[in-house]
């Protein structure tokens, strides 16, 4: 599972492991300050993450920062970190963090320079690959072959395209080809179609990593492993579930938006509720947001 920043938090893995087993491995979004919140300690404690394979993921351009926060998951008793050099945010990227750091080749070889002798954690790579154009690819790429990336993931999209439909295969095959260490594919797996058609095109791929998709269908790790679709009863249970629980844990106005964003996937399944849907995403309190969805999955 693809860490979504401000979805896959550690209330969501759990819900979601419970109603829609199936995934290996689940990746944190991303911790960029070395001084963790109250709400980024609930999320990465190993007593919220109980029975989930989870990989912390960090967002960093300053090795002794990410050297500091890598230290800190170990300390969690964490085995493994990720290091995020995809987020296409402009708030990321304006800093040089995220896919805004492939606009520097040099400054990157650097970092991972200084954090491979040091790091506490062995450490994996979710890249774009590249900023506004795919020149610099083969020397990102060289850089993390010179240093011990334990895995590659590959969302073959730039900085620039954001989510925008279209991915540029070329270049995840060039990574694909060249790449010392194993490479995982990721974006825009909304199908078991599409889940089979990079698994049957590039075989020898570590794995595959799936993130909007399973919002789209929750159900579709269960379709990957052989299972019947998810019905709409499936889907019901999971998101009232899922409300209650973040209800539980925060106050109305938060559930309300934690629900909504879900929701912004979820919609493309049910393109004849636009009624319905409107009413949901203007839903100012929890009985309307409940109201909408019942007239949608009953």
């Amino acid at each position: 599972m693809a860490p979504l920043e401000g979805i896959t938090g550690s209330l969501f893995r759990n819900i979601y492991q419970k109603h829609f087993p199936g995934f290996d491995r689940f990746y944190t979004p991303f911790f960029g300050n070395t001084g963790f919140n109250t709400k980024e300690i609930c999320n990465i404690g190993p007593e919220a993450n109980r029975g989930i394979p989870l990989v912390p993921q960090i967002l960093s351009n300053h090795a002794e920062d990410f050297l500091q926060i890598a230290q800190r998951m170990k300390d969690y008793g964490y085995k493994s970190v990720n290091l995020n050099l995809g987020c296409p945010s402009g708030t990321v990227t304006s800093k040089g963090r995220g896919s805004g750091f492939l606009r520097d080749p040099k400054a990157l070889d650097a970092f991972f320079s200084e954090i491979s002798d040091k790091s506490p954690l062995p450490f994996s790579v979710k890249t774009r690959v590249g900023y506004e154009d795919e020149s610099l690819w083969p020397e990102i790429l060289a850089v993390y072959n010179r240093y011990p990336v334990t895995e590659l993931i590959v969302h073959p999209r730039l900085k620039t395209d954001m989510y925008r439909p279209g991915l540029r295969m070329a270049a995840f095959d060039y990574a694909y080809r060249n790449a010392a260490m194993p490479v995982i594919y990721n974006g825009d797996i909304n199908t078991v179609e599409d889940y089979r058609r990079i698994t049957e095109t590039y075989p020898d791929i570590q794995a595959v990593m799936i993130g909007r998709g399973m919002l789209r269908n929750p159900g579709l790790i269960g379709e990957i492993r052989g299972q019947e679709p998810a019905g709409d009863r499936a889907i019901l249970d999971w998101i009232e579930d899922l409300a209650k629980t973040n209800y539980a844990a925060y106050t109305e106005t938060p559930t309300l938006f934690k629900m909504k964003e879900i929701w912004t996937y979820l919609q493309d399944r049910y393109p004849g509720h636009k009624k319905e849907l409107k009413q949901l995403f203007k839903a100012k309190k929890l009985y309307e947001y409940e109201n909408a969805v019942a007239a949608i999955l009953r």
